[in-house]
């Protein structure tokens, strides 16, 4: 068994604005620790203020892996975050320090821990082949199709799901092989090391308000003038592709569409909805523990 098979390391997950890295921050005054960032939001440059990416002055108190590491509008895959966590990992090891997970974005802690199948992008040609025959022979036919070709996959999906049916196929007429073949023998990928998940997640009143509070907070840090200054730079297509909530609704408003009270008052329904579904997430994760209030938690770490 080799030595990393013994390593145990902690991730504080929970929804946006529950608290993660205010847990982290004082975990920091007792523990070693080095924290591996785990939100897909505060990889991307530039986009500091909106994300509630850590301070230059946070970031000097807890060192800080896998911020700002891709350009805006980026594709970033889970089969790199894999990459990129092990090797913050080993060299936050080879320092004598205890790394720590900190985010949300639980598709990536999920590849980590649990691993992900690589499967690459479809060739627009077949792509566009089988949504023109999805259109002209209905979803009922194509899930026959995909029948013939992969029954456990299909077995699976709902005849009328265009999207899971027509991805099936692209994957076959993309790779040879079927979806099902490729998740039991193709290129998997996950951690060599052991992880252990704790969820911060307050109440709900708790965490909508916090939610609240934290986008007016922004907007008094100077959002608006931040994404002013990346559209003066040229960035307003890559930050629309990123699509990361605080931004396109300003931009919205800077395009007339809104006013700014309306903005505002978007983002942060926009929030609530995005911490709704990522307790929704954790809770379907499995062995989780989930923490209501940060102080326990952080007891708990300490120990």
């Amino acid at each position: 068994m080799g030595e990393s098979e013994n390593i145990t390391i902690n991730i504080i997950c929970g929804p946006t604005g529950s608290g993660k890295s205010t847990v982290a921050l004082e975990l920091a005054k007792f523990l070693p620790i080095e924290i591996i960032n785990a939100d897909s939001r505060q990889m991307i440059k530039y986009l500091n203020i909106g994300t509630a990416k850590p301070t230059k002055e946070e970031q000097n108190l807890v060192k800080t892996h896998l911020i700002d590491i891709i350009e805006p509008g980026t594709k970033y895959s889970a089969f790199r975050f894999i990459d990129d966590a092990n090797r913050a990992i080993e060299n936050i090891l080879s320092n004598n320090n205890i790394p720590l997970f900190v985010g949300g974005t639980g598709f990536y802690l999920r590849a980590l821990t649990d691993g992900v199948v690589e499967i690459g992008e479809t060739e627009f040609e077949i792509k566009e082949k089988l949504e023109k025959e999805m259109e002209l022979l209905g979803p009922e036919k194509m899930h026959k199709k995909l029948m013939s070709i992969d029954p456990l996959e299909a077995h699976k999906i709902h005849p009328n799901n265009k999207v899971k049916v027509l991805r099936a196929l692209e994957i076959f007429y993309t790779t040879g092989k079927s979806k099902s073949e490729i998740s039991a023998t193709g290129v998997y990928r996950k951690s060599k090391y052991n992880f252990r998940y704790f969820c911060l997640a307050p109440n709900r009143v708790d965490l909508y308000n916090a939610i609240n509070d934290r986008v007016d907070k922004m907007i008094e840090m100077g959002l608006l003038k931040e994404i002013k200054n990346l559209i003066s730079k040229g960035y307003m297509n890559a930050i629309k592709i990123s699509n990361v909530i605080g931004y396109n609704e300003i931009i919205n408003h800077f395009d007339g569409k809104s006013s700014l009270e309306e903005a505002i008052s978007l983002i942060k329904q926009n929030s609530r909805r995005y911490a709704k579904r990522q307790i929704t997430w954790f809770k379907k994760q499995g062995d989780i523990s989930f923490y209501e209030n940060r102080a326990d938690l952080l007891d708990l770490l300490v120990e």
